[in-house]
């Protein structure tokens, strides 16, 4: 019997763990076609600019964050197609005291990711402040502390460049709407440990005449040229432009290499060159979907004459076309597909790392404690003079996963004390948003679908329409249809029989991103305090 037991023991133990162990895969998108092959885009989520990384047999990706947190996305993968998130460089986004506040389409802009001396570096350029670095000996651990590089407003888009004799350089782009000028690029020798700029910097290529608004640069060298990659043009019309010079400050030639053509993936730029340990070179670029954001593409890539070659030149004209399908990446081993995990059943000791809040974070917003299988969301006071939820920090979102999906989850909602004034529930979130979410009166829980219609400037929510409920708990969704992002809500009290309610809304971007799903919970200024709601699962599917 005491070896049955101990046997049943161990068979619970391995189960439980390789179900910890089985990666995730989307219900809504999969890049890899399990044949060998894959299909653009690798990931259709809001991964802006992103950029890749090599460390032996391992690849790393970060992107633009922007106001979000925590912000510097990492994810993972072992064969370029197939990715996991798995942390964050920037729990808090700096200066603290700024980003407590939301700062919708400031911040975190166009990360580098590099590998150098065993360390794993991010440098990225907040437009107000300058730019910063962090780094790290292990990815999917804590980052340092970020460093202040270079200090000064429109200081965007920055890489770094180690090269052969130790000596480090930083390759950076301006932001007009701070500095005053665009389209220009500038280099600055930095000190070998990458943590401050030298110098005042050297103008190296002025896009105005052929590249308006060339930025979102990336620094390489390879067979002793210096290269610089660097999107041209705008993000949903651009093209991607090469660099290359045999000295650092140039001067440079140019070469555009990847535009649109005929293909239907508009401005197909910005983004990493990474090869394979056995020489493969490969091309990681976004391709911006209005509501749907920056989705992360994978372009074969090969070399002739020193020049890359994106894509395929479908029209001979000599410049690379973006392609929709593919044959893997060479490594030299197959592994399980994966996708960066969407659904949250809240039954593990944090939140799921899809989540990020609207500003930074405050302890006393949430809680999942262990044991329980939900997340309880407190009921947080709404900004003072606030007329709908785009300035309130509180609001957990995801990003829009695929073109089609539709999100559900259950809320119940515990106003303790309070008479009214406590509402939780479902968003879709942009410059304009809708949501549907619970509340109660003194008659009692009631259910209601609103939208603010260009909340950014400051309308009103308007509700659209309100039923009551039997009880302070409901389940709700949201189907979200391609290819206008038109999102229809609907709620049900028993799990099984869902009603249509309100209007179908038309989701839009945010600030430089793409719409967003998520979870709110709050309270209006002259409610009681406390209250809050229990939220049993978030589940995406087709």
């Amino acid at each position: 019997m005491k070896f049955y037991l101990k046997f049943v023991v161990l068979l619970i133990s391995a189960t439980i763990l390789a179900q910890a162990d089985k990666p995730y895969i989307s219900k809504v998108w999969v890049a890899d076609n399990g044949d060998g092959t894959y299909q653009n885009p690798i990931i259709y989520a809001d991964y802006s600019d992103p950029d890749v990384v090599r460390a032996g047999d391992d690849y790393y990706m970060t992107a633009s964050s922007f106001n979000a947190v925590p912000g510097l996305p990492i994810l993972h993968s072992k064969d370029m197609v197939n990715w996991k998130l798995v942390n964050y460089a920037l729990p808090l986004v700096v200066p603290k005291e700024t980003f407590d506040i939301p700062q919708h389409g400031n911040g975190v802009w166009a990360p580098s990711i590099r590998y150098h001396n065993n360390e794993f570096y991010i440098y990225w350029g907040d437009p107000d402040f300058g730019i910063y670095m962090v780094k790290t000996q292990d990815p999917l651990a804590n980052w340092e502390a970020p460093v202040l590089v270079m200090e000064g407003k429109g200081l965007i888009d920055p890489s770094p460049l180690w090269d052969d004799n130790g000596n480090a350089y930083l390759v950076h782009a301006y932001a007009g709407s701070r500095a005053g000028v665009k389209s220009l690029l500038s280099v600055n020798k930095m000190n070998p440990e990458g943590t401050k700029v030298l110098d005042a910097g050297v103008h190296v290529y002025d896009g105005h005449d052929e590249d308006d608004t060339i930025e979102g640069v990336k620094f390489y060298k390879r067979n002793g040229y210096y290269y610089i990659f660097a999107p041209a043009g705008g993000v949903a019309t651009g093209w991607q432009v090469v660099l290359r010079s045999k000295t650092i400050y140039g001067p440079y030639e140019r070469k555009v290499v990847l535009e649109q053509g005929s293909t239907n993936i508009n401005g197909p730029h910005q983004g990493a060159w990474v090869d394979t340990p056995s020489g493969e070179s490969w091309f990681y670029h976004f391709q911006d979907v209005d509501a749907y954001g920056r989705v992360v593409h994978l372009q074969p890539m090969t070399w002739k004459n020193d020049w890359p070659v994106m894509g395929k030149d479908l029209d001979g004209n000599g410049i690379g076309k973006p392609v929709k399908s593919h044959i893997k990446p060479s490594i030299g081993k197959s592994y399980q597909i994966q996708t960066p995990v969407e659904t949250d059943d809240f039954k593990g000791f944090n939140i799921g790392l899809q989540w990020q809040w609207n500003a930074n974070p405050n302890v006393v917003w949430h809680a999942k404690l262990p044991g329980n299988d939900y997340l309880r969301l407190f009921s947080i006071k709404v900004p003072e003079d606030s007329k709908n939820l785009w300035m309130v920090p509180n609001l957990l979102l995801q990003k829009f996963p695929a073109p089609n999906f539709t999100a559900s989850t259950k809320i119940t909602l515990h106003p303790e004390e309070a008479k009214n004034g406590k509402t939780a529930g479902l968003i879709i979130m942009g410059t304009d948003y809708a949501t549907l979410s619970i509340s109660h009166d003194d008659k009692g829980f009631f259910i209601q679908q609103t939208e603010a219609i260009d909340a950014i400037a400051g309308s009103e929510e308007k509700v659209n329409e309100s039923q009551r409920l039997k009880s302070n708990s409901a389940f709700f969704k949201v189907e979200v249809v391609a290819p206008d992002a038109m999102c229809q809500f609907s709620y049900s009290e028993d799990g099984k029989t869902f009603k249509k309610i309100g209007k179908s809304f038309k989701a839009q971007p945010g600030k430089w991103i793409g719409a967003k799903v998520g979870l709110f919970s709050i309270s209006t200024q002259e409610a009681k305090r406390g209250g809050y709601a229990d939220v049993d699962y978030f589940e995406i599917t087709k």
